[in-house]
Order: C-alpha cells, then sequence, then structure tokens
C-alpha cells in the first residue's frame, strides 16, 4: 500500500512539474510574442522617422534647387470676381479695427468686394469697435454680428456664409483672423488663382508682425518660415497637396458647396476642408508672395495651448479622411502619399515619446532581443542627434531664402520650441483619442492670446 502511495505521490508530482513546466513554457512564449511586438512598433517608428526626415530634407533641397512655380505672381488686371471677405473676430477688441481698416484700403474694386466681420458671441467691445469702423466707412462694411449659436471659428463661419449667400452675390469666400494685417495688394493675389477653374481653394504665407519682441517670437518667425518658405513652396512645385489655412486663404463658393459647406463640429475647419476639397477632386494653390502678417504667440503657456488646439484638430482630420485618401481611385499616387503624410504630422510626436519608451523597455529586458533593442535606441539616438535636424535644415534654408542670415544663430534653441510642441501635441492627442471621448467633453476652441494696445472706449454698447 506504501509503495502504491509512493507511485502515486511521484506521478501526482510529475503531473504537477509537467503543468508547472508548460505554464512556464506558456508564459514565456506570451512574454516573447509581446516583446517581439514591442520591437515591431519600435522599428515601424523609426521608419517613419526617417520617412518624415527625408521628406524634410527632399523638400529642402527642391525650394533650393529644383523648378519654382510661383502662380500669376505677375497678374495684375483680370476680370475680378465678387468676393466676400470674412474677419473671424472673438472677444478681438484691441485688434479687429487695425484689419478692418487694411481691408478696406485694398487695391480692389470697391463694387465687386464686401467686407464681413464675423463677430462671434463676443462679449468684449469688439462689436463697440466694428461699429466705430463701420461708421468711419459707410457702405465699405457689413458686420455680421453673431449672439448664439455652436461656439467655434467654423460654426461662426457656417451662419457667416448662409446669410451672405442669400442673394448669391458672390463667387469667392476670403477669411483672415481679427489679428491679420493684409496689405493693400493681397486680395488681388489671392483672387487670380480662381481664374483656373479647377482651384477650388487659395493659400498665402503668413508672417509673424511681432517676431521682434522676444526669443519665443524669433522662435516662431523661424519656424513660420520654414512652414511657408520651403514646405508648402515645394509641395506646390511639385504638384503635392498644398494646404489651405484657416487665416489668408480663400474659397470658391461652389467648391466649398460641393465639399459640404463648414462642418461646425471640428477644430481645425482649415485641415478638415483641405482634405474634403481634395476628396471632391478640386486643387488647393499655394501663393508664397501673397503675405499677410499675424501676431504670433509672445508666451509660452499661450503657444502650448495654441499648437494643441491645432494638434486636435488636424488629430480629428486624421481619423476622420484617413481611410478616404487612402482608397481614393482618382488622386495621384503623389497626391496620395503627401495628403496622408500631411494627415500624420501631428501624430508624430506621440509616435516619438512612445518609440523612446519602447527601446527602454528593450533594452532593459532580459531577452536576447536586447540586443536589438540596445541597436534601436542607437537608432533612435542617432537620429535624435540628427535625423531630426532635417527640420533645421529646412528652416534655415528659408531663413537664406528670406534674406535673415542674421536670425540662423538662434538656430540651435529651435530644439527648444520642439519639445515645447511634442509634449503639448502628444498631451492634445492623448486627451482627443481617449479622455476627450471617455468622459463625453466637447472639443473647445482655446482663443489665442493679443498683445497689441488696447483701443480708446468707443461709446457704444454690445446688443442684447
Amino acid at each position: 500500500m506504501l509503495t502504491l502511495n509512493k507511485k502515486y505521490a511521484t506521478v501526482l508530482i510529475s503531473g504537477f512539474a509537467a503543468s508547472n513546466s508548460m505554464a512556464a513554457a506558456n508564459s514565456s512564449s506570451l512574454a516573447l510574442t509581446w516583446w517581439l511586438l514591442v520591437q515591431t512598433f519600435l522599428f515601424t517608428v523609426i521608419a517613419m522617422l526617417v520617412f518624415y526626415s527625408l521628406r524634410h530634407y527632399f523638400f529642402t533641397w527642391q525650394r533650393l534647387y529644383g523648378s519654382q512655380h510661383h502662380l500669376h505672381s505677375g497678374m495684375a488686371h483680370a476680370p475680378w470676381p465678387r468676393v466676400v471677405v470674412f474677419v473671424a473676430a472673438h472677444n478681438e477688441e484691441s485688434v479687429v479695427a487695425d484689419a478692418l481698416r487694411a481691408l478696406v484700403q485694398a487695391d480692389y474694386p470697391a463694387d465687386r468686394i464686401k467686407i464681413v466681420p464675423v463677430n462671434d458671441r463676443s462679449t468684449d467691445n469688439t462689436y463697440a469697435v466694428i461699429e466705430r469702423v463701420v461708421a468711419e466707412h459707410p457702405g465699405r462694411i457689413q458686420p455680421f454680428h453673431r449672439t448664439s449659436g455652436k461656439p467655434g471659428k467654423a460654426a461662426a463661419l457656417k451662419d457667416a456664409t448662409a446669410w451672405i449667400a442669400r442673394d448669391k452675390w458672390a463667387d469667392i469666400a476670403l477669411v483672415f483672423d481679427a489679428d491679420y494685417l493684409p496689405s493693400r495688394q493681397l486680395i488681388k493675389q489671392l483672387v487670380v488663382p480662381f481664374q483656373d477653374a479647377e482651384v477650388g481653394a487659395v493659400m498665402g504665407r503668413v508672417v509673424p508682425q511681432n517676431a521682434g519682441s522676444n526669443l519665443l517670437t524669433r522662435l516662431l518667425n523661424l519656424e513660420r518660415a520654414g512652414g511657408y518658405q520651403v514646405d508648402q513652396q515645394a509641395r506646390s512645385n511639385i504638384g503635392a497637396v498644398a494646404q489651405y489655412g484657416g487665416t489668408v486663404g480663400g474659397l470658391r463658393l461652389s467648391a466649398l458647396e460641393d465639399a459640404g459647406g463648414w462642418h461646425d463640429d471640428v477644430l481645425a475647419e482649415d485641415t478638415d476642408i483641405t482634405f474634403r476639397l481634395l476628396l471632391q477632386g478640386w486643387k488647393t494653390a499655394y501663393l508664397n508672395h501673397a503675405e499677410c502678417y499675424e501676431e504670433v504667440p509672445e508666451q509660452w503657456q499661450v503657444r502650448a495651448r495654441q499648437i494643441g488646439r491645432w494638434a486636435k484638430g488636424h488629430n480629428q482630420a486624421l481619423f476622420r479622411h484617413t481611410r478616404a485618401m487612402w482608397a481614393h481611385h482618382e488622386l495621384r499616387p503623389l497626391e496620395k502619399f503627401d495628403g496622408l503624410a500631411l494627415l500624420a504630422i501631428y501624430a508624430m510626436p506621440i509616435l516619438l515619446m512612445m518609440g523612446w519608451l519602447s527601446a527602454l523597455l528593450l533594452f532593459y529586458s532580459n531577452y536576447n532581443l536586447a540586443l536589438s533593442g540596445a541597436v534601436a535606441l542607437m537608432l533612435m539616438l542617432t537620429y535624435a542627434s540628427f535625423g531630426n535636424f532635417a527640420a533645421f535644415y529646412q528652416i534655415a534654408a528659408a531663413a537664406t531664402l528670406d534674406g535673415q542670415r542674421s536670425s540662423l544663430r538662434l538656430l540651435p534653441l529651435c530644439i527648444v520650441g520642439f519639445l515645447v510642441s511634442m509634449v503639448s501635441i502628444s498631451k492634445a492627442t492623448i486627451e482627443l483619442a481617449i479622455l476627450d471621448r471617455l468622459f463625453k467633453r466637447q472639443l473647445r476652441w482655446d482663443k489665442t492670446v493679443r498683445y497689441r494696445a488696447q483701443p480708446a472706449t468707443v461709446a457704444l454698447s454690445t446688443p442684447a
């Protein structure tokens, strides 16, 4: 009996050992699979970073040495279409008067233009300031005071467009923010490309007018130059996807209607309409010579909120339009791939941070893949040291083309702005993808702070 019990115990112990061995093997297999997935993700991120670096290098080379196409830059006479100019204003008492007075002085036939400040539910003195400028220029300005409705620039433009479209007077709509200062010739410059029947939107170049205020504004001036002077112009030169911006741009009203009009549930109405127009077969024209002057943030916290808002809006467009872009059969391969790259640009910072985390996890793991993780970490560090400076080359080229070589001494400090942007964009992306959905939060428009001196108080009240 004792012998049988010993045999039974031996069998039982062997069974437990085999079971534990199988469990350990399964656990090891699962862990190995997990680390393989982490490694695959890491090298995917590295491949995307390399792609974007090469993209920066190519655009820089093209802008410096390739064929340049400056659309209609010399045209001064044309059968000018009827134009409505929207000036988006929400609590813009300090800047809106300057924009309206500049537009009144525009070199464009007075009987072919309507200037429409879109006063969107302002709670400051914006109404009074607008009405004062209206009184200064009788018949030239037709204000649209919006006292209710869904918040946000897209919603305000949607209502203003419907209001102005009642008499079907205008053919083209131009859009400016209230802090922008257009030159006298800018309206004609933006309107000329619409002589091409395929053009549904145009975009001019944004130049900071307060670039000399402090270090941040100087760095933003360099970033803006790289984005417009090189990136936008190079994409225009090669026939890729030029991006319509929410300011210093224009839309053919028939094209806007064809694309479904303004969508009032988006933060980046400009990116959204860029891709809806593209999917409907319309082209966007970029005009590097059509310069307009903006007020950029002078405080880092204001910049962080601004770039976070852009990231949310742009990534919202990424979620909405990626599948349609990929499946579209009529887009040229160049348009399709450049469009997808443009859509994903604000997703890269968080992917970069996740790539760093993946590299560290692999590096400190006890698996044989640790060697591959170390190699991956080396590649990441190499990219951070050299590849990321592809964007710096782009900025340096823009400064050179603009004749601002002296500003190149600030180039190393651009890494500060990139780090702030990376953190702000990553935070905004996490909020959009997870927190906003989890807590069912509505997208909120964070207004950018203005820095110009406040105007004199006017004796007009805001309507009830």
